[in-house]
Formats: structure tokens, sequence, C-alpha cells
């Protein structure tokens, strides 16, 4: 599996039967932002507060990790998570080189194949990659608030190669 690292934007505009826009394809949180009929985002986002330790740990790690998430235009969860997201990656100097970022409709289908590639069932979905692997997902919400979640992931991420580096390690004892 690979996973491209740009940011594009490549998406459709869908108004439904109640005349919500939908966003279904590849976007960026600056198209999000473009959207005027989008308002959660903004107050979202200015009225999330996130945990100053928390961002000051995903300042220092979080570039080491790619991520992507797959929203619903229409999805209140989306609309409660993602301008938490934008905020916390905005405050943390996310690259956002690394960032990939898919609207779906409804019926929770990308615009290509992507809902199938990552295998989404519920929107938000939030998946952190290091290289090729996923190490954790985020899904619809967050445990308890979302810089807090992807320091877990990261954590276990970081845990895991100390363990592995401590095995591999000569021991001095004999």
């Amino acid at each position: 599996m690979s996973i491209h690292t740009y940011a594009q934007s490549d998406y459709d505009v869908i108004k439904d039967k109640d005349n919500t826009v939908i966003f279904k394809g590849s976007c960026t949180f600056e198209d999000l932002n473009k959207e005027s009929s989008f308002t959660w985002l903004k107050k979202g986002m200015d009225a999330y507060k996130p945990d100053s330790v928390k961002i000051a740990y995903l300042k220092k790690n979080l570039p080491k990790y790619q991520m992507i998430v797959f929203l619903g235009t229409w999805c209140d969860d989306s609309h409660f998570l993602i301008p938490r997201l934008e905020k916390v990656l905005k405050l943390s100097a996310y690259p956002m080189s690394q960032y990939m970022m898919y609207g779906m409709d409804r019926n929770k289908k990308a615009k290509n194949v992507e809902d199938k590639i990552y295998s989404i069932v519920n929107v938000p979905t939030i998946i952190v990659y290091k290289g090729n692997m996923e190490l954790g997902r985020i899904v619809e919400t967050a445990k308890k608030n979302i810089e807090t979640d992807l320091v877990n992931i990261i954590k276990d991420d970081v845990a895991k190669d100390e363990q592995a580096a401590s095995q591999a390690a000569p021991s001095n004892q004999q």
C-alpha cells in the first residue's frame, strides 16, 4: 500500500435533497474553509482550546507521521472533530504535505476507491501512519480529546520502537 504525501484537491460538490453541501473526494482544509455553508468549521476551530502540553509534544513528534482523514461534510461527528483536528494541526505546525483528506457521501463512499482501500466504515476516521504502517485510528469520536488520542498513538509507537531496540541490543550480562 502506498500513501500519497502531497496535498491536492480533486473533489465533487454534491447538494443532497435538503440542500446540504457534500464534498466527495480529495480535499484540503483550505477547500473546506472556502465553502460558505461550512460555518461549523471556523466556529468549532475558534471555540476549541486544546491542551498546551499535548500540543508541545505533538509539535515535536507528529511530523514523523502521516495522516489520512475521511470525513462527511454532512456528518455531526465530523462537524465536531474535524475543526478540532485542524486547530491541533495548526498549533503543532504539522506539515500538511503529510496529510490527505477525503470527503465521503452519506453512503460513506469516496470519489474513487479510497473507502475500500482503507476499510472506512464510519466518519470521521483519522488514520495515523509511519511509512506504510498504520499505527492507529480515531473513529467517529476521540476517546479523551483529539490531541490526547494522537499523543497516545505516537507514544504506543515509540514504546514499540524502544522495546524492539532493547531486545535487539546485545546484553552485557553473562
